[in-house]
């Protein structure tokens, strides 16, 4: 899926919080989206997402205004932490059976499961789970919607080295299958893994958008004021 930022502008009432943002990815890219807490990380994401309203012409998802677009189809979303009640009793197969209830036992939901090891604690309880574990049951989660597009947020929050090194096997699985992903992450290191570009959010409304190249990166788009 192809995505394209166009002097994206976004403020709370009277707080501007991104200012004139623009970039493009072409299907199977990725970005990682890097900055500090309060910089506009995850309000990027909430309007790519139409979470949040944006004008006419800003974001477009495979050359369509994201605000003619009525219902999302193949984008997926990881949230840093998703919202459950994690006292309540589920398993795994609940949580990924709920997520595609009318072809649950055909072989895209099989080899899905099965690709990210998620068969070795199917019928297990999400509380009995390690970080690395839930992580791929939510990705998983995502994969199920045949997504496209991919927007993580903060996938290494919280991670021991064992998780890491399965969230690494994951992302360099995705982008062999030409999955367009971005990646918010505060882990600069991180995001140079796996991004073809990095946007850097940084206070005072600046940008900075980078090009990933195997020997260095690249400046291509100078600091926005």
């Amino acid at each position: 899926m192809r995505v394209r930022i166009n002097n994206l502008s976004f403020a709370y009432g009277q707080k501007v919080v991104l200012s004139d943002i623009n970039f493009s990815l072409n299907s199977g890219e990725t970005l990682a989206i890097v900055g500090r807490n309060g910089t506009g990380k995850t309000t990027l994401v909430k309007c790519i997402l139409k979470l949040l309203k944006v004008p006419p012409k800003t974001i477009f998802l495979d050359d369509i205004d994201i605000n003619e677009i009525r219902k999302f189809h193949n984008i997926a979303y990881v949230p840093q932490r998703p919202e459950f009640n994690y006292e309540f009793p589920i398993t795994v197969k609940e949580i990924l059976s709920a997520s595609y209830p009318s072809r649950k036992h055909d072989f895209y939901y099989k080899s899905t499961i099965n690709s990210l090891q998620i068969n070795k604690f199917y019928n297990e309880n999400i509380n009995n789970l390690s970080g690395g574990q839930l992580q791929r049951v939510f990705i998983t989660r995502a994969l199920l919607a045949k997504p496209k597009l991919i927007i993580f947020d903060e996938p290494t929050v919280g991670m021991d080295v064992e998780s890491m090194n399965e969230l690494n096997l994951i992302l360099n699985k995705l982008k062999s299958q030409n999955i367009t992903m971005i990646i918010v992450t505060h882990d600069h290191n991180f995001g140079l893994r796996y991004a073809d570009y990095i946007l850097k959010l940084d206070d005072n409304f600046t940008y900075t958008l980078e090009t990933n190249t195997p020997n260095n990166i690249l400046e291509i788009k100078e600091d926005k004021q």
